[in-house]
């Protein structure tokens, strides 16, 4: 009697902090997705954007010239799309599972706004530029200058800093999430026990019905103690 107040003290003591984790738990859920989302939307969307732009010199004189950013660089959208589906198996598994996606989704962001933000920075693109000047002209080996970069490879960049935040949130938060396949679990899990409950009642039940035709030996000997075998139980008869 007197080790029970403090178990009641301690769950009570406990039950608060369980209660203050949950909804931090649920904030982070949201956010996390929030961001994988966004963050995967916006790299697939500036990648279909103008990126560089350049002027090639030829001899008759300048011709503009335009590539978009998976002509620059196909590795943020790329990555993206790995840190996307990322982003959904990390609802699909559990435990050490869900903290290795995690960690999966925080590098394909990273590694989505540093491929996105090095041609930028650098005003190199990559050989896209020359590219396009040779199919417009026909001409092999033209230069280009004047090269510029616009805003939508920071559009990129900001995009992989969002699925990189949503890695990190996965990692700190992701133990306490739900997984797809919990209620499934539950529900199995629950099976076994249920039939091991209900097999000792129908033991029970075959203990009080009487000898059935089946066992003849039964019979003999329930006559032998002078018991009618037709008619059951000895209690069942008034």
């Amino acid at each position: 009697m007197t080790s029970r107040p403090p178990l009641r003290a301690s769950r009570s003591s406990g039950e608060p902090a369980a209660d203050a984790a949950a909804p931090a738990a649920r904030r982070a859920l949201a956010a996390a997705t929030a961001c994988g989302a966004l963050g995967a939307a916006a790299v697939l969307v500036a990648s279909g954007r103008v990126w560089a732009e350049g002027t090639a010199a030829l001899p008759q004189g300048e011709i503009p010239v335009r590539v978009t950013g998976s002509e620059v660089t196909a590795l943020p959208s790329a990555l993206a799309l790995v840190g996307l589906a990322a982003l959904v198996a990390v609802f699909a598994v559990r435990r050490t599972g869900r903290t290795v996606v995690a960690a999966l989704l925080a590098l394909c962001g990273a590694g989505t706004a540093a491929a996105a933000l090095v041609p930028a920075v650098s005003a190199d693109g990559g050989g896209a530029l020359e590219e396009a000047a040779a199919e417009a002209t026909g001409l092999a080996g033209g230069t280009v200058e004047a090269v510029s970069f616009g805003g939508w490879p920071f559009v990129a960049a900001f995009g992989g800093l969002l699925l990189l935040a949503a890695g990190a949130l996965a990692l700190r938060h992701g133990r306490s999430w739900p997984a797809m396949s919990g209620r499934h679990e539950r529900t199995a899990g629950a099976s076994p026990a249920a039939g091991g409950a209900a097999r000792p009642g129908r033991r029970a039940a075959a203990g009080r019905s009487g000898p059935g035709p089946e066992r003849p030996e039964e019979l003999w000997k329930a006559l032998d103690r002078g018991e009618d075998p037709t008619a059951g139980d000895g209690t069942d008869r008034p």
